[in-house]
């Protein structure tokens, strides 16, 4: 069967979170079903998900808050890398971003995450070093 693209649904977030326990760096964080059905509602077309027939192989959420383009949440499931479903779900996010308005898009990667940059850089993002993030939980 072949990949195809497609917005995440409500049906899916169980799945999602399954994958990112499998497939992202970083899945120690408190994602949750919540966390996932808030960005559902309030964005439905943000969740991209590649899958093949019922399994999802790759995700990137494409967020858009009217202003700027954030890509977070990359996955590719890691016996599925280097088969151009990374870059068919960036360049997705990329064509979502350009319908919406957007100029830029820009995105979030661990630091330690050495395969995640250097899927970024292949798809022609560089690291920005006259910024850095300043976080402050809210719970």
């Amino acid at each position: 069967m072949g990949i195809s693209l497609r917005a995440a649904a409500p049906a899916d977030i169980d799945a999602v979170l399954a994958f990112w326990r499998t497939a992202a760096m970083g899945s120690d964080r408190a994602d949750s079903a919540t966390a996932v059905t808030l960005l559902l509602d309030r964005d439905p077309e943000a969740l991209l998900l590649a899958v093949d027939g019922d399994e999802i192989v790759g995700s990137l959420i494409a967020g858009w808050d009217g202003w700027r383009c954030h890509l977070y949440r990359f996955a590719v499931h890691p016996q599925r890398r280097r088969q151009g479903i990374g870059t068919a779900l960036i360049a997705a996010a990329e064509q979502r971003f350009a319908a919406l308005g957007g100029r830029r898009s820009d995105a979030m990667v661990l630091v330690d995450n050495e395969l995640g940059a250097s899927a970024w850089t292949a798809a022609g993002y560089a690291p920005q070093p006259q910024w850095s993030r300043w976080v402050k939980p809210l719970t």
